[in-house]
């Protein structure tokens, strides 16, 4: 047995889905164990780390003087190098066990649409956080194989992965790419498109977590035939003073519209960029979506509607891109068995 083959007996196997919103991490053979909002709390001069992840979401916006509650990553890329290389070390130490022998290998899956210094800021925090080997891989790969998308086979396949910061819409076949678009909209825009409309049409100023809850409850893609209401609390941009005001499902779905046509044209134009063979599989298969922006209601509904494709809902669509990246190494050789481009590796 060569030295990379004995490594990788007794290799961990880490997946990682380091999204705007959450950070996802899956361990080979137990599955998701951190699922967590990618937030760090830290001392104000000091930068000393207060709290990260669930506690530190709950202080964001709510922080005294001396603390700073941190979104490290923006539109799916690192905004922070140091914060998230802190906030990727705490959570892989929750996951590790601290004597551990051999560093892990660790799969994250990222956007297409960052660039190659952005790629390099993600590999240089996962080595930094404790990884032996880094292989940064697109979302929507990673969030094909965590959908259970049989990506070898010589036939087309639609994912379309909306995440915090990102929408990633490809085509995969034969288990490499044949088109990918990125466009930098997602559940953050749904949220944002939210907080303007309410301060343009009412003259009220709401936070970002009144605005996902609003998304998340009564936020819908479609026209539904009950009408849902949701009561909200902010600040009157014209006083200066709290108010209250009842808002339905109907506003909620005209604040929506931008971000969600703008994923829509997105779907369209690669699907107009698709070989013919391959869109002929898609038509009969369907568009697979992930993501946690895909939960919005009567997302998939409109999408079918728009194209005149069936699409499917990923029967884990928060934890897809995860799920993917920790199976990313097995998937890939599992087929030929060889690790494709990475065969040759030591790692």
């Amino acid at each position: 047995m060569g030295f990379g083959k004995f490594l990788e007996s007794f290799s961990l196997d880490i997946g990682i889905d380091l999204g705007t919103c959450n950070t996802l991490i899956y361990v080979r053979g137990k599955g998701i164990v951190i699922n967590e909002p990618s937030v760090v709390a830290v001392e104000r001069g000091t930068k000393r780390v207060v709290a990260v992840g669930a506690e530190a979401k709950k202080m964001l916006w709510k922080t005294p003087g001396n603390i700073i509650a941190i979104r490290p990553l923006r539109d799916g890329v690192i905004a922070d190098p140091d914060t998230t290389e802190k906030m990727l070390r705490y959570f892989i130490q929750k996951v590790i066990p601290r004597r551990r022998f051999i560093k892990p290998r660790m799969v994250i899956g990222v956007p297409s649409c960052i660039t190659e210094v952005e790629k390099r800021a993600v590999e240089e925090a996962a080595y930094k956080a404790g990884a032996r080997f880094v292989q940064v891989i697109d979302e929507s790969l990673a969030a094909a194989i965590g959908s259970d998308i049989p990506i070898h086979e010589p036939a087309g396949h639609m994912i379309c992965d909306i995440g915090g910061g990102t929408t990633e819409i490809s085509v995969i076949s034969l288990k490499g790419m044949v088109v990918t678009n990125a466009i930098r909209v997602g559940g953050d825009e749904f949220d944002e498109s939210i907080i303007k409309h309410i301060r343009s049409a009412h003259n009220l100023i709401i936070g970002e977590q009144t605005a996902e809850r609003l998304k998340i409850e009564i936020g819908n893609a479609a026209p539904d035939k009950v009408i849902e209401k949701e009561e909200i609390k902010g600040t009157d941009a014209i006083t200066g003073l709290p108010r209250r005001l009842e808002i339905d499902s109907v506003e909620v779905r005209e604040a929506l519209q931008d971000p969600i046509n703008q994923i829509v044209e997105e779907i369209k134009r690669t699907l107009g960029q698709t070989p013919p063979e391959l869109a002929a599989d898609i038509v009969e298969r369907g568009i697979v979506m992930a993501g946690g922006g895909s939960l919005l209601k009567g997302l998939p509904k409109l999408i079918s509607k728009e194209t005149g494709v069936p699409v499917i809902l990923a029967e884990r669509p928060l934890e897809a891109v995860a799920i993917g990246a920790g199976k990313y190494f097995e998937t890939m050789k599992s087929q030929d068995g060889s690790s494709g481009a990475y065969g040759n590796l030591n790692i």
